[in-house]
């Protein structure tokens, strides 16, 4: 969406997407997972679900650049929910902190997607997440730092999470970015 639109808040994502894939990749060579990531090619997804979602979300993004930073905005919505699901499904630490951190970076980019979709004149209306929880995170601050065990926020001066940063694959339907 960056190369269509020029709008820096795409190519800013997915730089910082890219930190939440190699989390990711960290963890699933820690426990010999099968990294389901089979091309680095954009795009290609080895999931006929995930190809379709991804094929559907670039057409719409195609459109204008309200429909664009809408599909920014679904993706990270997307994202929330899951992450919120996998996070209660697991008592592993290790797990729980990437989780966590991703769930942070992906709050930060969807309220950085919801801004830039407001100053274009756009609204969004979560599809993933109830309206509560949608309605605290875009009130809420910019989250800095890293996620400890216990969910607690160390700000280590980090960049991470400022909406700076991957292609996505499907660990995440981040490569719409």
């Amino acid at each position: 969406m960056y190369k269509k639109w020029g709008q820096n808040t795409f190519q800013n994502i997915a730089k910082s997407e890219q930190t939440h894939m190699d989390t990711v990749k960290v963890l699933l060579d820690k426990y010999s997972i099968t990294d389901p990531v089979v091309s680095s090619e954009v795009g290609v997804f080895t999931a006929l679900e995930m190809q379709k979602l991804y094929d559907g979300l670039v057409a719409k993004g195609n459109v204008s650049l309200v429909e664009a930073l809408t599909v920014g905005t679904i993706v990270e919505d997307f994202d929330i929910r899951d992450l919120n699901k996998f996070l209660a499904e697991t008592d592993n630490e290790d797990i729980q902190i990437a989780y966590q951190n991703l769930n942070k970076g992906s709050r930060n980019h969807l309220r950085a997607y919801v801004r830039q979709l407001e100053r274009n004149g756009g609204e969004y209306t979560p599809q993933y997440i109830s309206q509560v929880e949608y309605d605290e995170i875009i009130a809420g601050e910019q989250e800095r730092g890293s996620v400890d065990a216990k969910g607690q926020g160390q700000d280590m001066g980090s960049r991470q999470g400022q909406g700076r940063g991957d292609n996505g694959g499907e660990r995440g339907m981040n490569r719409v970015q």
